[in-house]
């Protein structure tokens, strides 16, 4: 059955009064923020950490616990929440540009994932760049699934997915492919892929964003982290398959759910990435949130519930 996207909403028409004013907050919020390529990316993981900045303070779950295993640079923390009983484990990869963010700064999205889905949630704290520019951070996720997959019995179950946020999404991709590549392995059996970058090139809607307003990501800043994560190399060389998974073969992988808002750079990312995966032969679900930004499941408004609802819901399904 051949599904059209709703022209309806992509107009303003469809933006919740909701959405138009978070939008708007955190436009002002973040009109005189400095960049982190001036101040220092350690600098602004730290006030990200403290609770400043724009984003909501990240919430430490008391169920947490920090695990390590071995990585191809020493060893790699693995951030654990667990459900009351387990069936199989969710393998979370955080977002930030690659350069951004920690395992330890979503527990209470965590928290919900294993409560709703019955799966031991188990984020990745992989390398950043520009400290540690790629392959770094793949190869940790690469490390991380593997592991888990052959200690799975030990999360309670059989039942293996993955998933994350920007470029914990692209991360996410990456980590599939390399498993089934490498290692002749498709241990998933869902993958939730939520506002990710599938095109390190840039889409033509990461292009044509712009850099007057600072709606979370700006154009710019897309452009900062590519370089910061590859550097020296030109846009098409970015668009390698061993990179960008937009243009890598992608048959025989898992059902996947993308998600993305209407005023996200990263649009054309999803709706690009939705179609190839289904022409691949694969199952997706694209669910599209009018006006919402890139990130907004880390502010608390009614498309973050419904988008979270639709997560677990999707998770439990192609699990059965």
């Amino acid at each position: 059955m051949t599904q059209y996207l709703d022209p309806k909403l992509f107009t303003d028409a469809a933006i919740p009064e909701e959405t138009k004013t978070l939008n708007a907050g955190i436009i002002a919020a973040t009109k005189d923020m400095a960049n982190w390529w001036d101040v220092g990316a350690q600098k602004v993981r730290d006030a990200r950490a403290a609770g400043s900045g724009v984003f909501p303070a990240p919430v430490k779950s008391d169920r947490a616990k920090w695990i390590e295993i071995p990585g191809p640079a020493g060893k790699i923390k693995l951030r654990v929440i667990a459900p009351e009983k387990s069936r199989g484990a969710y393998l979370h990869i955080h977002g930030g540009g690659h350069v951004l963010g920690a395992a330890d700064q979503q527990d209470r999205l965590l928290e919900r994932i294993a409560d709703e889905t019955k799966l031991t949630a188990i984020s990745v704290e992989y390398r950043l760049a520009p400290e540690n520019p790629y392959p770094a951070g793949p190869d940790d996720c690469e490390a991380a699934a593997l592991w888990v997959h052959d200690n799975l019995r030990d999360f309670g179950g059989e039942a293996l997915a993955i998933g994350g946020e920007s470029a914990g999404a692209h991360l996410s991709a990456l980590t599939m492919l390399r498993l089934r590549d490498k290692h002749g392995r498709t241990p998933f059996k869902a993958a939730n892929l939520v506002f990710g970058v599938f095109d390190l090139g840039m889409t033509p809607s990461a292009r044509q964003f712009g850099d007057e307003e600072r709606l979370v990501l700006r154009t710019l800043d897309i452009q900062k982290f590519g370089e910061a994560f590859l550097p020296g190399l030109s846009d098409e060389q970015k668009r390698s398959p061993q990179l960008s998974p937009l243009f890598a073969d992608l048959r025989g992988l898992c059902p996947a759910l993308f998600t993305i808002g209407t005023k996200d750079a990263l649009l054309d990312d999803s709706l690009f990435m939705h179609a190839r995966w289904i022409v691949a032969g694969n199952q997706a679900e694209l669910d599209i949130y009018p006006g919402a930004c890139h990130g907004f499941i880390a502010f608390p408004c009614p498309q973050t519930f419904q988008s979270l609802t639709k997560q677990t819901a999707f998770l439990n399904a192609a699990l059965g």
